[in-house]
């Protein structure tokens, strides 16, 4: 298999464990590929509305106020009440951290090996369906940010921008694909994905319908768009996206249209074109089985929460899994990935495990590699921040994040994502002596 984690060697006293068991990494069968170097800051200056991005959150707000509320609505929304989407951020708060003191922290790095390929940073873009729809070129601007930085993207299979365009201007994209149970589907989409180059493939398993996402009919907000007075209205009180992202859009390279679903593409906005609903519901083990034979790179599973579907998915041949509940967006009351995170990790064996969903902090980030994540993946901020300030706002939300992950380390006592334990953590209310 191959080897996921490896940074600095400095490590923090003893806590229960070795100071050998603190600095070592998953063992690897295949070489370290060459890793891009970081480009250096460019000479320009910051728009002024970045100035008061302090955090990923703060990027949210300045994004409602840029979008319409139809799509504003699709991207922030969850399904039914929200609890899931909820669920996900109060995980977090359920952990905290026990620091040590007295440690020489210089030389910290965040460089994290996944894969054979060591990324900058244990932190990557996830994937976003309609990202072209929220920010001007949005895709590309996500991709390229990502490889300058030297971290992952993954392209949606509901992006859109065509894979192979994304691949040519990423090449540290990932391409994740929503795949029904019908192979003569899968295996076109799947060599396709192949012929542009992506050595890594997604395949997204928690939507075998779609979900009941009450907040996007209450937000006027279909699939393709549909032209109405009421749309009309919300474009039009959002001049700045409405010529900036959307006129800009269609003046420079036409109507934007989903490209990479298995069928025929369709236009984003259209009043007599319907969307082809591909049934999900017959996809099993056996299509991954099928994946498995004729993708030739790495195949990862998207949206795992039970530890016997990890156990499953490691026979079945996937080289990582994400542990998932789709950012909140179906299956609402589905368990926070955060909270069966370590059964999953002990369940993996030597796959790489993944995890998205509610991640907003620095901290947020060093909880789940303590819990047994390799490396996590943030969507929604990294959209917002392209929305309001394209790569400029992109790399600034890197910025906050790389920073806040840098100083939490050092204030832990470690110089090394790798050398987080779960003996760092203690439940927020269980701990009294």
């Amino acid at each position: 298999m191959t080897q996921y984690v490896n940074s600095q060697p400095r490590a923090p006293p003893k806590m229960n464990t070795t100071r050998q068991e603190l600095n070592q990494s998953i063992p690897s069968d295949e070489p370290e590929t060459p890793r891009v170097v970081a480009s250096s800051p460019r000479a320009i200056r910051q728009p002024r509305v970045l100035r008061k991005m302090l955090s990923l959150d703060d990027f949210e707000d300045a994004a409602r106020r840029i979008l319409p509320r139809p799509i504003f609505g699709y991207i922030s929304g969850g399904s039914e009440t929200n609890a899931a989407l909820r669920g996900n951020r109060s995980a977090f708060d359920e952990h905290s951290f026990i620091p040590r003191v007295l440690v020489s922290t210089r030389g910290r790095a965040q460089r994290t090996t996944l894969f054979g390929r060591t990324y900058e940073m244990p932190f990557g873009f996830a994937p976003m369906g309609g990202t072209a729809l929220a920010a001007y070129q949005g895709d590309t601007v996500l991709a390229q940010t990502a490889a300058a930085l030297n971290i992952p993207m993954i392209q949606s299979g509901a992006s859109l921008t065509r894979l192979e365009r994304l691949r040519e201007v990423g090449p540290t994209a990932w391409f994740q694909a929503y795949l029904p149970g019908a192979p003569e589907i899968i295996v076109p989409l799947v060599e396709r994905a192949q012929r542009a180059g992506f050595d890594t493939l997604v395949l997204t398993v928690d939507v075998p319908v779609m979900a009941n996402r009450e907040n996007n009919v209450r937000n006027g907000y279909s699939s393709p768009l549909r032209p109405t007075p009421r749309l009309a209205w919300d474009c039009m009180v959002r001049p700045r996206w409405l010529f900036g992202t959307f006129g800009r859009t269609v003046l420079n390279h036409g109507m934007p249209h989903l490209e990479n679903m298995g069928f025929e593409r369709i236009p984003v906005l259209s009043g007599s074109v319907e969307r082809p609903r591909l049934s999900r519901d017959g996809l099993c083990w056996e299509h991954l089985e099928l994946m498995r034979r004729i993708w030739k790179g790495k195949l990862i599973v998207k949206g795992v929460l039970a530890k016997d579907d990890a156990r499953v998915a490691r026979e079945s041949g996937a080289d990582g899994i994400i542990v998932s509940n789709h950012g909140g967006r179906q299956l609402d009351g589905a368990v926070a990935p955060l909270r069966v995170l370590p059964g999953i990790a002990a369940e993996a064996g030597k796959m790489a495990v993944m995890m998205d969903s509610g991640i907003r902090r620095g901290t947020d980030v060093l909880k789940a590699l303590a819990l047994g994540a390799h490396f996590v993946f943030v969507g929604r901020p990294f959209l917002y921040a392209a929305t309001i300030a394209g790569e400029d706002g992109v790399r600034h939300a890197v910025k906050l994040l790389r920073e806040e992950i840098d100083r939490n380390m050092a204030m832990l006592g470690i110089t090394s994502p790798s050398q987080i334990r779960r003996e760092f953590l203690v439940p927020s209310q269980g701990l009294l002596g």
